[in-house]
Parts: structure tokens; C-alpha cells; sequence
């Protein structure tokens, strides 16, 4: 067979040889090969220098004691006048020992690589874990803060003129003690005059929750019993800075609702 035409067989046997694992008689036809092949021998050369630097990432292995026992066994056995057929054998022994710790270091080097390659990507995706629950440990806390300053309507109302328009929409909030107010209208007090929101209890005089301002949305603060315990609210005109304390409203009523509890 014609290695020269395959070369990935020839890369193969290469491998092999150089990892010491191509043994016998494979071995020897490949070597004859090599001496005859530029481009083989070539192929093995670049598989021994790729093993070799692979070797540089394990420590040194030290050779059992029953290796150096069986070498001083054969050396002095072929200082011995031995017929011409033996003497190959003896050394095609001890090739074969080389081969075998050549090929056993060069899998030691591998398989260090192979751990120090595994180890650093589990290391890596343990970094990409922690990093991902720590972001959405920060995003369920950041939800929770918004939940927790979220307001709760529980009562809410749309104070309309005497020709049902709109004017006010109020909300309370009980998880904060808030009245809202907000604007939807074109009511103003105008220069001179200020507007006062009033609670309407059922057969009690009308009781002041205090004089608005001109902002677009205004808060007042209640507490839910108080809010629970008035039916409706109503908004007059009074004169600057509001009704005397205790009169009751003055002026006329530019808008009212009834507060309803609501589920939303």
C-alpha cells in the first residue's frame, strides 16, 4: 500500500508512533517507510515535537524500581557471548520498555491538559452562575422596592361640576396614608380665591381636608379611618387661604363625587 495517496492514514500512523502506541510489526514497516518517505518522516517529526511540548505540562515521572531491576538484569546478560539471532531480541526488549514509558508520559501529559482545560471551563461557568443569580438577586430586590412604593387605591372618586363634567379624580392609597388628587378639568380659583375639599359624613356637618393648591396632582395626608367614614367629597370656592375654621363651606361647590372602595 502506497501511504503517500492516504494522508490522513498517514497522519494517523504518525500519531501513533510518536505516542508510542504503533508497536511490533506495524512499527517496524512504518520506520522503514519514514527512512524511504520525506513527507512521513516529516509527519512524524511534527507528532513528536506536538507530544513532546505536551510533556512539559506534566511533572516527571520517575520510572518503577522493577523497571531499572529487569535493565541491570539484561545488561549484564549481554556482556555475555550470545548467538547473533538473540542480541536482536534483547533489544527490541528494551525499545519496547522505552516505547512504553515514552507512551505512558505522553498520556499523563494529556490527560493533564485535559483536566486543566475541563477544570477552567467549570470554573468559568461557575463565575457565569454566581454572576447570574447575584443579578437576579438585585433584580428581585429592585422589583420588591417598587412593589413596596407602589401605591394601593382603595378608594377612589371623580368629582364632577353641576353639568357632570369632570374635574378632580381622587384615590386614597392606605398603605401609605395618601389622598391624591389630580386634575382632569379646567377648574381654577383664581386669583383671589382658593379651593377647599370637604368630607360629606352622613347627617354631620361638612368637615375640611384642607385647601388646594394650584399643582396639577395634590396629596393630602388621611388615615383609612377617616376615609372610611365619609361617603363623599366636595370641593368649594372659598376666598383666599380658605373658610373660617369651623363655618363650614361659604362659598359655592364647583364639584363632588361619592368615594366608592373599589378592588383595584
Amino acid at each position: 500500500m502506497n501511504l503517500t495517496r492516504s494522508p490522513e492514514l498517514i497522519d494517523r500512523l504518525a500519531a501513533a508512533y510518536a505516542l508510542g502506541t504503533l508497536r511490533g510489526g506495524a512499527r517496524r514497516r512504518f520506520e522503514a517507510i519514514a527512512r524511504q518517505s520525506p513527507a512521513v518522516r516529516a509527519q512524524a517529526l511534527i507528532w513528536q515535537e506536538r507530544f513532546a511540548s505536551m510533556t512539559e505540562l506534566a511533572p516527571a515521572q520517575e520510572p518503577d524500581a522493577n523497571v531499572w531491576k529487569r535493565i541491570e538484569n539484561l545488561l549484564p546478560a549481554q556482556e555475555a557471548p550470545r548467538p547473533a539471532g538473540e542480541q536482536p531480541a534483547v533489544l527490541e526488549r528494551l525499545r519496547r520498555l522505552v516505547s512504553l514509558w515514552r507512551g505512558a508520559a505522553l498520556a499523563g501529559a494529556m490527560v493533564a491538559v485535559v483536566v486543566a482545560v475541563v477544570g477552567g471551563q467549570l470554573a468559568a461557568n461557575l463565575q457565569r452562575q454566581e454572576a447570574a443569580l447575584a443579578e437576579a438577586s438585585r433584580q428581585r430586590d429592585a422589583l420588591t422596592a417598587q412593589l413596596q412604593a407602589a401605591p394601593q387605591v382603595q378608594y377612589v372618586a371623580v368629582l364632577a361640576d353641576d353639568r357632570q363634567a369632570p374635574a378632580m379624580l381622587a384615590t386614597f392609597d392606605p398603605k401609605h396614608n395618601t389622598l391624591t388628587l389630580k386634575r382632569v378639568g379646567g377648574v381654577q380659583a383664581g386669583p383671589d380665591r382658593s379651593l377647599q375639599l370637604w368630607a360629606l359624613p352622613p347627617g354631620a356637618a361638612p368637615r375640611s381636608l384642607g385647601v388646594l393648591g394650584d399643582e396639577q396632582v395634590l396629596r393630602l395626608s388621611l388615615t383609612e379611618q377617616q376615609v372610611r367614614e365619609v361617603p363623599a367629597l366636595a370641593i368649594s370656592l372659598e376666598p383666599r387661604g380658605g373658610a373660617p375654621a369651623g363655618s363650614g363651606p361659604t362659598g359655592p361647590v364647583v364639584s363632588k363625587g361619592a368615594l366608592l372602595q373599589t378592588a383595584l
